[in-house]
């Protein structure tokens, strides 16, 4: 039996940047010795988090700021749950130029529940990295929730970047 760190993260994506993301933390993770299930929660039902002491959970923001509907055909059971003795990671993709008023929306609205019901947030993120209006991902101390990826306006090579950086900061904190 090892003492391995276990993280679960659940993802819903429609046009594969989530996945990828989440593959890519995934690998990251498994280097750095954490055991890691990805779970793609439209094959997967909320209870499952209940099986983790520690999660990362990833949802873009579609359409004007809403959740990723895999993510929107869970929430009304996901946000009735509760979450004392997780510690959780948010994070999202999102166009902070085509919809700078609703950049990383999704990550506030999954965020916010997560917190009001005893869960522990690390890896908010200051937003100063992006250029957007307004988000409901944003705290009252004025940082984001969560990590912010923007495929549409990035590189790839920028956003491996944002999540080593992410990844490192909240490693520690997953128990």
């Amino acid at each position: 039996e090892t003492d391995m760190k276990k993280i679960g993260i659940f993802f819903g994506s429609t046009s594969g940047n989530t996945e990828t993301a989440s593959e890519y933390m995934k690998e990251y993770l498994e280097a750095n010795d954490f055991e890691v299930k990805l779970f793609d929660v439209s094959e997967c039902d909320t209870e499952e988090i209940n099986n983790f002491t520690n999660i990362i959970i990833g949802c873009p923001t579609w359409n004007i700021g809403d959740l990723q509907d895999d993510w929107d055909s869970l929430f009304d059971d996901y946000k009735d749950m509760e979450f004392d003795g997780i510690t959780g990671a948010f994070f999202g993709c999102g166009d902070q130029s085509g919809y700078p008023h609703n950049f990383l929306d999704a990550v506030g609205i999954l965020a916010k529940p997560f917190v009001e019901k005893g869960g522990q947030l690390i890896g908010e993120c200051s937003r100063d990295e992006y250029e957007f209006d307004d988000s409901v991902a944003l705290n009252e101390d004025g940082m984001l929730m969560g990590l912010g990826l923007d495929y549409d306006n990035c590189d790839d090579d920028e956003c491996e970047l944002l999540m080593i950086n992410w990844l490192d900061e909240i490693m520690d904190s997953f128990k």
